[in-house]
């Protein structure tokens, strides 16, 4: 059965812009790919998360009767409802990040104000943190 998945309309990061306080971290062309990464993640989140709820919704509707299909069907939605859980939260930090784009603070660790490493940036690019305030964040020093 093929699920259809709502389409998504992203309101406010579609156009580049330039930075409110501009940027001196980095320069335009980095940060415009940087936002149009950021944006493409936000859309896959946004699918992932209609498809859940979606997938939630089918379990809920199945008449079985038996107590394992039950069971089943209850693990699925818990299944699901986690998962949503977690994109919904990184959905705010890549929200987070595209506004930081927007108001010039993109690629600067939110605690020292050390500019965050490209190596970081490219894997994690809705990263708050540097490395070094990432670890003392884990060890709840931060």
């Amino acid at each position: 059965m093929t699920t259809k998945v709502p389409e998504t309309k992203i309101v406010g990061f579609e156009r580049s812009f330039e930075p409110l306080h501009g940027n001196s971290l980095m320069d335009k062309k980095r940060i415009d790919y940087y936002r149009k990464k950021l944006i493409a993640r936000r859309e896959e989140l946004l699918r992932d998360i209609a498809r859940n709820q979606q997938e939630g919704r089918e379990a809920d509707e199945d008449p079985t009767v038996d107590l394992a299909d039950k069971a089943a069907n209850s693990y699925t939605k818990e299944f699901l409802f986690g998962q949503t859980h977690s994109d919904r939260a990184l959905l705010q930090l890549v929200d987070d990040a595209l506004v930081r784009i927007k108001d010039g603070s993109f690629g600067e660790c939110v605690s020292c104000h050390e500019e965050l490493q490209q190596k970081r940036l490219e894997a994690v690019p809705w990263t708050r943190y540097c490395i070094s305030c990432q670890e003392k964040k884990e060890k709840g020093l931060l």
